[in-house]
């Protein structure tokens, strides 16, 4: 049954009776609808679109939600923002005009990719009027293919700066492709190309887990309010055997489902990026949870906004985050009070860190790199190696054989070299300052210390 299953889309990819191809692969010969295809486009509600290269059907659909937001200058920085300046720059200057902007998903023929995966539905979306213009591209075969891909060439040279979620790992590297292997058409040239994808990871995935766009049109951009609802949805998975089961001749009603979800797929992604907008735009966050307060605090952190992110960070804190992350939330105010110069305060945050199991070991380290080197209390520095280096060696810290390093963490055993080379270094100093007393130094830099 697989291989008469494999068989059979293989000859769903020839093109159409009364489909033409010419040697030179430049012009495909229109055909008009048959009774199947005719079925496809009423159900969908499409049209047939002429190019030069042929026809296909084309649906257009205009929502008053969601309405286009007053775009953040900070928002559209931070989402711009790369390590390369002068690109950044060049991105910003490109996607400061919104109605250059041109949201896009795809519905392919597999989930995987390759040169053998076909786009037979482009879906794109654009702010008009206070709303959203929807524009889809179907496939009534593949014979369609060269007029759909010509259309969208079209529409991306008037709006080159695209936005997608996970377009630049998949719906847009696969179009490249496609455009390729055409010969024919030229790939567009995008001004620039934002992925929200990126960004609502960094900021909801602590919270939610999954953050694919039904769940955050669920539980963060409140798709009911905006016009819509997914309880009738078609499974992504099951979108690629629809479509093999039309061009076996099976009913097309199916991918009406198909379009929705596409259609409702550019509204959650035209809401999301009006979320970010509106997130990364504000000063104040109002009722926003502390998992996402600390999820962007990070995302700051990346785009090198500093300030902000230690302020959103201490938000999250006072707001209440869950004891795990509100220690690694401590490390990182730690960390960051440590880049401004700000070393006492720093060393303040680790010593309430070495209340913490999961942080004590490192907090010793940096409170021993912290008095050898800034307030010089050398004895200090090396209680704190010392207590470090009897936590590495507790059975909880997998340091439980200290005879054989085999299965020992690779991160424990560099951390256990560092302090035992600034012990040596210590009792160096510590004989230096006081050569007649270098026994009882020695005895002193065993004792445990517990943070006073």
């Amino acid at each position: 049954m697989a291989a008469i299953d494999k068989f059979s889309r293989l000859a769903a990819l020839r093109p159409a009776q009364g489909a033409v191809v010419c040697e030179d692969r430049q012009r495909v010969e229109a055909t008009p609808l048959d009774e199947h295809q005719g079925v496809l486009a009423r159900a969908i509600g499409a049209n047939l679109a002429r190019t030069r290269f042929g026809t296909h059907l084309s649906v257009r659909n205009w929502h008053a939600t969601p309405e286009l937001p007053e775009v953040s200058a900070t928002a559209l920085d931070l989402l711009c923002r790369t390590a390369d300046v002068g690109r950044s720059k060049k991105w910003r200057a490109a996607a400061d005009d919104p109605e250059k902007w041109l949201f896009m998903d795809t519905e392919t023929t597999g989930l995987a990719g390759g040169t053998g995966t076909y786009a037979f539905l482009v879906g794109i979306a654009w702010w008009d009027a206070g709303g959203l213009q929807v524009e889809q591209f179907v496939m009534r075969d593949f014979s369609d293919e060269y007029s759909i891909l010509v259309e969208l060439a079209a529409r991306i040279a008037e709006r080159p700066v695209l936005l997608t979620f996970n377009g630049k790992t998949f719906d847009w590297p696969l179009l490249e492709s496609r455009f390729l292997m055409t010969r024919s058409i030229q790939v567009p040239q995008l001004a620039a190309h934002l992925d929200l994808l990126h960004p609502a990871r960094a900021v909801w995935k602590l919270r939610l887990g999954s953050v694919r766009l039904v769940d955050l049109e669920r539980d963060v951009l409140d798709a009911a309010h905006l016009g819509w609802d997914r309880q009738d949805d078609v499974p992504g998975s099951l979108i690629p055997q629809y479509y093999f089961d039309y061009l076996r001749g099976g009913s097309p009603g199916p991918l009406a489902g198909v379009v929705r979800h596409n259609r409702m797929d550019l509204r959650g992604l035209a809401a999301l990026f009006g979320k970010l907008n509106s997130l990364l735009g504000a000063e104040e966050h109002g009722e926003t949870h502390p998992l996402d307060l600390f999820g962007l605090s990070r995302y700051l952190q990346r785009r090198g906004e500093r300030i902000r992110a230690e302020s959103t960070c201490v938000a999250a804190r006072d707001r209440g985050l869950p004891l795990p992350l509100d220690a690694e939330a401590q490390r990182e105010l730690a960390q960051m009070a440590k880049r401004r110069g700000e070393y006492e305060k720093s060393a303040g945050i680790w010593k309430e860190l070495l209340l913490d199991d999961g942080y004590r070991v490192m907090a010793c380290e940096e409170l021993a790199a912290y008095h050898e080197r800034r307030s010089k209390n050398f004895e200090k520095a090396m209680e704190f190696a010392h207590l470090g280096m009897k936590e590495l060696r507790k059975p909880s810290a997998g340091m439980s054989n200290l005879s054989s390093p085999a299965g020992r963490p690779a991160s424990q055993l560099r951390r256990m070299e560092r302090l035992e080379k600034r012990v040596a270094r210590l009792t160096t100093k510590l004989n230096a300052i006081a050569p007649d007393s270098a026994v009882p130094l020695l005895k002193l830099g065993r004792r445990v210390v517990t943070g006073k």
